[in-house]
């Protein structure tokens, strides 16, 4: 094999995905232990309700049952809260509202599927049937599900009168209220952006293993940040050391954000496992998970946005309140206020002001999901846009460059907190323009109205921030042999994490990818690391391991020259080997790391071995951006939307390898079709029962719902870090949500839609056209 085929710039197949294919995983139901016992968890059937009492006396004499655990025994072991970071303030200047959020709770329940009751039991089945027999007196209280109402409504917590957990506001809100005021055109729309939820392929579970002659925790688990959640549980919920908490996570199948929240389960499992003397398991079941697992999105915006005669963006204003579920995840308040930014697009927007209103309802908690803010940001942005263009009578892609920041103008600061270090936006949109045909659309829609159906076409330029500055550390160690292990503290769940690794050391130490193993996931294998999120992993794990592999090479190179009898700084290091300068006497890298191993053969001022820890953080974030463009034919009779066409251009950067760049981005066009077209997590406004609870009535997209994608790229390499690269994990979805939503308005629009909100359902659009052409007289749909 040609190590120098197997490097960074290569589309090489991931190398995971032949374990994986293969059933080789490693995830958290594949996890036992001799003598375990499993929990099953007893959830509220409630949305809003006190508890009377709890009778389990009978649970307890079933069969296989081992016990049965409520709020007052969690109390009586004198545990503590699920608590996260509180860096905002409330209306009135107090310190935001972070409810006190128990594992388990002991006197109110407060959204249907909150944990009341534990059973553990010899198998699953016991501790379900068991979990039948627990008897609880509910007294049901007033609920409120509404996002839009929720400061009006009943309040959830006793000390929050107005159901508000804290107000986040930046820019000029007075230069934003002066322009609107001299406007030539005032655009004012609002916008609902639904709540769904991540339906990871593999659904959460914990393996919890209490021994007590050290006193530890071992805690097996999909996370995707077990250093957080260490330092968290120890400190805040089990007041132990953080030395006491072991996370281990293998493989992940799936979580986008999702599996970022730390969960009650996991400490649930933890404690029990302590009191039982045993190892507990519990795995969530699909129809668990929707109501127990953390949802996303759920925000209400109004938006206005002032643009002068000619069509220039003179300013615009937002305001949004967004769900952050009965109480607060750990990092809940991040997404409806980390990435407000990118509201202000690739846009010389002069004036700018967002306010966010986090409210608490008597719905599940909700936490970052793909795009984390971003999808949301750049929807508002994007459909304003072309709503601004049809009134004002403009093609949406004119208005968009009369606006458009040149490239000239870069580094860019934005009314709204972000900086812009590099981007060729206008040579991106162009790029899309070319791979869409956007010209000949006019022609493709007079042939879909031909046969009686509605073409629409719709577009985004988006930008997000990636990879925030983070710590991460990377640990680059050999065996004698030469094999290679990289430890490193991100945590995959499907991008490829181990594949690009191995690609930046054996490209350039030219080492066989076989011959590398990479560790993630072991809080006691790897000293310490940041996770995975926000699409950081390329950006600040690379560097890290970029920064221990210089260090090996630093070592190696020394030794090289000592081996070679040459001065240090006549050594030259190129595709995997030293040489020296000007000659033909070369040593291998593998050669000079087994000389590491003999204390005879290196220098006198040097220690044996070879190992390199190496910790990066970046200064600042990149800022990834693209253009999405899509058209899709909505049937009439039916309402059913079809996309037909696809293109996408993202500057990503220096792609590490192209391959899994595409990937990563077929996969967040899916998600973000998926919420524009049918996903969508529904409550009764009157009981707040969650009424998509299974997929009988919440929608995933299929393979027949998406199309094939033309996806280009345009790098323009970033110097924030060592390597070029920005982010790309999430840039299909913050693309994607917008340009779809705005073809199918496109669409509509000859019928006199102005604005249709998603998710759009065929139901939905279908009642839509009828309504429209029942009004106007233009028949039956």
């Amino acid at each position: 094999m040609e190590t120098t085929k197997f490097a960074l710039g290569q589309a090489v197949p991931r190398t995971e995905d032949p374990r994986l294919l293969k059933g080789h995983g490693n995830y958290v139901d594949d996890c036992n232990l001799r003598n375990q016992a499993h929990a099953f968890m007893v959830r509220s059937p409630h949305a809003h309700a006190e508890i009377k009492s709890i009778d389990a006396a009978e649970a307890l004499s079933m069969p296989g049952v081992v016990a049965v655990l409520t709020g007052a025994d969690y109390d009586a072991d004198g545990l503590g809260y699920i608590a996260g970071p509180t860096p905002y303030k409330r209306r009135d200047g107090s310190v935001m509202y972070r409810p006190p959020r128990p594992a388990i709770t002991a006197d109110r329940v407060r959204h249907v599927g909150q944990i009341a009751a534990m059973v553990v039991a010899e198998t699953v089945e016991q501790a379900k049937d068991a979990a039948e027999a627990v008897e609880i007196d509910y007294e049901a209280l007033p609920v409120n599900v509404s996002t839009a109402d929720a400061r009006q409504a009943p309040r959830i917590w006793d000390d929050c009168a107005d159901n508000e957990s804290f107000l986040y506001e930046v820019g000029d809100k007075a230069a934003v209220d002066a322009a609107i005021a001299g406007a030539a055109h005032v655009i004012r729309q609002r916008y609902v952006i639904n709540r769904i939820t991540a339906n990871a392929m593999e659904p959460r579970g914990a393996l919890s293993d209490y021994d007590p002659r050290t006193e530890r925790y071992t805690i097996y688990t999909g996370v995707q940040r077990p250093y957080a959640w260490r330092t968290n549980l120890a400190k805040n919920l089990f007041h132990v050391r953080e030395s006491q908490i072991r996370f281990v996570t293998g493989d992940l199948g799936g979580s986008f954000g999702m599996k970022g929240a730390i969960y009650p389960e996991v400490p649930l499992t933890a404690w029990a496992s302590k009191r039982l003397g045993r190892p507990v398991k519990w795995r969530c079941e699909r129809s668990e998970g929707f109501p127990a697992d953390d949802h996303a999105r759920d925000n209400v915006s109004d938006v206005t946005l002032a643009l002068d005669a000619d069509g220039k963006f003179l300013a615009m204003g937002v305001e949004t309140t967004a769900a952050v579920g009965a109480y607060l995840a750990f990092l809940g308040m991040g997404a409806p206020t980390g990435n407000v930014g990118g509201l202000a697009g690739v846009y010389t927007t002069p004036a700018m002001h967002v306010a966010v209103s986090a409210v608490l309802t008597n719905t599940s908690p909700t936490s970052p999901y793909r795009g984390a803010g971003r999808p949301e940001a750049s929807y508002i942005l994007e459909r304003t846009i072309d709503i601004a263009a049809r009134k004002l009578g403009m093609d949406p892609v004119a208005l968009r460059r009369r606006n458009m920041i040149p490239s000239g103008e870069l580094p860019y600061k934005t009314p709204l907190t972000f900086t812009y270090d590099c981007g060729e936006f206008e040579a991106v949109l162009d790029k899309t323009l070319a791979k869409a045909d956007y010209d000949g659309f006019a022609a493709r829609r007079a042939e879909a109205e031909a046969v009686g159906k509605l073409r629409g076409i719709g577009i985004s330029c988006t930008i997000e921030r990636a990879a925030a500055a983070q710590l991460e550390t990377a640990e680059l160690r050999f065996d004698p042999t030469g094999d290679a292990t990289i430890l490193i503290g991100t945590t995959p769940h499907g991008q490829g994490h181990e594949t690009i690794y191995k690609q930046l050391v054996c490209g350039t130490l030219g080492l066989d990818p076989d011959t590398v193993r990479v560790i993630e996931g072991d809080t006691d294998a790897v000293s310490f690391g940041t996770g995975t999120g926000g699409s950081r992993t390329a950006t600040i794990g690379t560097a890290a391991v970029l920064k221990a592999m210089e260090k090996v090479i630093d070592k190696t190179k020394r030794i090289a020259a000592h081996s070679l009898e040459a001065a240090t700084e006549d050594i030259v290091f190129e595709e995997g080997q030293f040489s020296i300068a000007g000659t033909d006497r070369v040593m291998s890298f593998l050669e000079a790391a087994a000389l590491a191993f003999d204390p005879t053969k290196l220098p006198p001022d040097m220690e044996p071995t070879l190992a390199e820890l190496a910790s990066y953080t970046p200064e600042v974030a990149n800022y990834p951006n693209g253009c999405h463009i899509v058209e899709v034919e909505i049937t009439p009779e039916t309402g059913q939307i079809a996309l037909d066409r696809y293109s996408v251009v993202d500057d990503c950067g220096y792609e590490l390898n192209p391959l899994l760049v595409k990937g990563q981005v077929h996969g967040g066009i899916a998600q973000g079709v998926g919420q524009a077209l049918m996903e969508n997590m529904v409550y009764d406004p009157d009981s707040g029962q969650l009424l998509s609870g299974s997929f009988m009535d919440y929608s995933m997209p299929r393979a027949g719902d998406l199309c094939n994608y033309d996806v280009g790229a345009h790098p323009v390499l970033t110097k924030t870090n060592p390597l070029g690269v920005k982010g790309v994990g999430e840039a299909g979805t913050v693309g994607a949500l917008a340009a779809v939503m705005n073809a199918i308005n496109n669409a509509l629009a000859p019928l006199g839609i102005e604005h249709f909100e998603m998710p759009a359902t065929p139901d939905r659009v279908w009642k839509a056209i009828a309504e429209v052409r029942s009004s106007s007289n233009q028949g039956p749909a």
